[in-house]
Protein backbone atom coordinates (compact mmCIF):
# COMPACT_ATOMS: atom_id res chain seq x y z
CA UNK A 1 0.00 0.00 0.00
CA UNK A 2 1.16 3.73 -0.31
CA UNK A 3 0.67 6.51 1.71
CA UNK A 4 -0.40 9.91 1.31
CA UNK A 5 3.28 10.85 1.58
CA UNK A 6 4.19 8.75 -1.20
CA UNK A 7 1.41 10.88 -3.40
CA UNK A 8 2.88 14.11 -3.31
CA UNK A 9 4.57 15.08 -5.77
CA UNK A 10 4.70 11.41 -7.11
CA UNK A 11 6.26 10.76 -10.74
CA UNK A 12 3.22 10.91 -13.20
CA UNK A 13 1.33 13.32 -11.47
CA UNK A 14 0.19 16.37 -12.26
CA UNK A 15 2.63 19.02 -11.01
CA UNK A 16 0.10 21.70 -10.36
CA UNK A 17 -1.47 19.86 -7.88
CA UNK A 18 -0.16 18.80 -4.39
CA UNK A 19 -0.98 15.66 -3.55
CA UNK A 20 -1.00 16.09 0.40
CA UNK A 21 -2.77 14.33 2.44
CA UNK A 22 -5.67 16.99 3.50
CA UNK A 23 -5.91 17.47 -0.38
CA UNK A 24 -6.74 13.61 -0.33
CA UNK A 25 -8.87 14.14 1.98
CA UNK A 26 -10.81 17.38 0.80
CA UNK A 27 -11.27 15.57 -2.67
CA UNK A 28 -12.31 12.06 -0.72
CA UNK A 29 -8.99 10.32 -2.22
CA UNK A 30 -8.53 7.39 -0.09
CA UNK A 31 -5.07 8.37 1.33
CA UNK A 32 -3.36 4.54 0.73
CA UNK A 33 -4.71 3.71 -2.42
CA UNK A 34 -4.86 6.95 -4.35
CA UNK A 35 -8.68 6.43 -5.79
CA UNK A 36 -11.80 7.70 -4.60
CA UNK A 37 -15.35 6.38 -4.91
CA UNK A 38 -16.55 9.38 -6.82
CA UNK A 39 -15.83 7.46 -9.35
CA UNK A 40 -18.32 4.35 -9.06
CA UNK A 41 -21.26 6.81 -9.26
CA UNK A 42 -21.21 6.48 -13.28
CA UNK A 43 -21.57 2.56 -12.93
CA UNK A 44 -23.98 3.03 -9.77
CA UNK A 45 -25.89 5.34 -11.96
CA UNK A 46 -26.61 2.65 -14.84
CA UNK A 47 -27.15 -0.15 -12.46
CA UNK A 48 -29.85 1.49 -10.40
CA UNK A 49 -31.48 2.14 -14.12
CA UNK A 50 -31.10 -1.33 -14.60
CA UNK A 51 -33.06 -2.50 -11.86
CA UNK A 52 -35.78 0.52 -12.52
CA UNK A 53 -36.40 -1.58 -16.19
CA UNK A 54 -39.13 -3.79 -14.43
CA UNK A 55 -41.07 -1.14 -13.57
CA UNK A 56 -39.86 1.50 -15.57
CA UNK A 57 -39.31 0.39 -18.93
CA UNK A 58 -38.89 4.37 -20.47
CA UNK A 59 -35.07 3.89 -18.41
CA UNK A 60 -34.03 1.33 -21.56
CA UNK A 61 -33.01 4.72 -23.33
CA UNK A 62 -31.04 5.66 -20.57
CA UNK A 63 -29.56 2.33 -20.24
CA UNK A 64 -28.49 2.46 -23.68
CA UNK A 65 -27.61 6.06 -23.76
CA UNK A 66 -24.68 5.41 -20.80
CA UNK A 67 -21.01 4.87 -22.36
CA UNK A 68 -18.06 3.81 -20.66
CA UNK A 69 -16.08 6.40 -19.09
CA UNK A 70 -12.43 6.19 -18.14
CA UNK A 71 -11.01 7.40 -14.56
CA UNK A 72 -10.12 10.56 -16.05
CA UNK A 73 -13.01 11.00 -18.45
CA UNK A 74 -14.97 10.53 -15.37
CA UNK A 75 -13.71 13.34 -13.03
CA UNK A 76 -13.37 15.74 -16.28
CA UNK A 77 -16.84 15.70 -17.12
CA UNK A 78 -17.88 15.95 -13.58
CA UNK A 79 -18.62 18.96 -11.59
CA UNK A 80 -16.17 17.14 -8.72
CA UNK A 81 -14.43 20.28 -7.16
CA UNK A 82 -12.38 17.68 -6.09
CA UNK A 83 -11.82 16.35 -9.67
CA UNK A 84 -8.24 17.43 -10.11
CA UNK A 85 -6.75 15.79 -7.29
CA UNK A 86 -8.73 12.69 -7.78
CA UNK A 87 -7.17 12.63 -11.14
CA UNK A 88 -3.56 13.38 -10.32
CA UNK A 89 -3.84 10.93 -7.43
CA UNK A 90 -4.87 7.96 -9.46
CA UNK A 91 -2.53 8.67 -12.15
CA UNK A 92 0.53 8.60 -8.97
CA UNK A 93 -0.95 5.10 -8.00
CA UNK A 94 1.26 2.39 -8.34
CA UNK A 95 0.52 -0.41 -10.93
CA UNK A 96 0.08 -2.60 -7.87
CA UNK A 97 -3.17 -0.62 -7.28
CA UNK A 98 -3.90 0.55 -10.78
CA UNK A 99 -4.15 -2.27 -12.18
CA UNK A 100 -6.55 -4.52 -10.63
CA UNK A 101 -8.57 -1.91 -10.33
CA UNK A 102 -8.70 -1.01 -13.97
CA UNK A 103 -9.33 -4.41 -14.58
CA UNK A 104 -11.95 -4.69 -12.59
CA UNK A 105 -13.82 -1.33 -14.37
CA UNK A 106 -12.66 -3.15 -17.92
CA UNK A 107 -14.88 -6.22 -16.77
CA UNK A 108 -17.69 -4.03 -15.47
CA UNK A 109 -17.86 -1.99 -18.99
CA UNK A 110 -17.56 -5.26 -20.97
CA UNK A 111 -20.40 -6.35 -18.90
CA UNK A 112 -22.82 -3.30 -19.08
CA UNK A 113 -21.77 -2.83 -22.76
CA UNK A 114 -22.92 -6.77 -23.06
CA UNK A 115 -26.12 -5.55 -21.23
CA UNK A 116 -26.77 -2.86 -23.88
CA UNK A 117 -26.30 -4.98 -26.72
CA UNK A 118 -28.59 -7.07 -25.49
CA UNK A 119 -31.21 -4.60 -24.38
CA UNK A 120 -31.74 -3.30 -28.00
CA UNK A 121 -33.01 -6.18 -29.47
CA UNK A 122 -35.26 -7.73 -26.42
CA UNK A 123 -38.62 -6.98 -26.35
CA UNK A 124 -40.19 -5.00 -23.66
CA UNK A 125 -40.79 -7.78 -21.70
CA UNK A 126 -37.37 -9.44 -21.94
CA UNK A 127 -35.76 -6.20 -20.95
CA UNK A 128 -37.94 -5.64 -18.13
CA UNK A 129 -36.21 -9.12 -16.69
CA UNK A 130 -32.92 -8.24 -18.23
CA UNK A 131 -32.12 -5.48 -16.22
CA UNK A 132 -32.52 -6.37 -12.40
CA UNK A 133 -30.60 -9.59 -13.57
CA UNK A 134 -28.01 -7.46 -14.71
CA UNK A 135 -28.47 -5.09 -12.14
CA UNK A 136 -27.76 -8.14 -9.38
CA UNK A 137 -24.82 -9.62 -11.87
CA UNK A 138 -22.95 -6.12 -11.21
CA UNK A 139 -23.33 -5.51 -7.70
CA UNK A 140 -20.49 -8.09 -6.71
CA UNK A 141 -18.26 -6.32 -9.87
CA UNK A 142 -18.70 -2.68 -8.09
CA UNK A 143 -18.50 -3.98 -4.84
CA UNK A 144 -14.99 -5.47 -5.96
CA UNK A 145 -14.27 -2.24 -6.95
CA UNK A 146 -15.19 -0.72 -3.62
CA UNK A 147 -13.09 -2.71 -2.01
CA UNK A 148 -10.13 -2.36 -4.31
CA UNK A 149 -10.61 1.68 -3.99
CA UNK A 150 -10.74 1.46 0.04
CA UNK A 151 -7.43 -0.77 0.08
CA UNK A 152 -8.59 -4.60 -0.42
CA UNK A 153 -6.18 -7.06 -1.56
CA UNK A 154 -5.83 -7.25 -5.51
CA UNK A 155 -6.64 -11.72 -5.05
Amino acid sequence: MIAAELLQNAPGSDADVALTPEALKAANVHPLTGLATDYLNHFNEVAMLLDLLADMPEMREDVLAWRPASYREHFERSGFRGRAVAVAAYEAAPSQIRAPFDATVAAIDAKLTEVQHALESADEDAAMTLGPTAALELRPMLARADALIHGAPAT
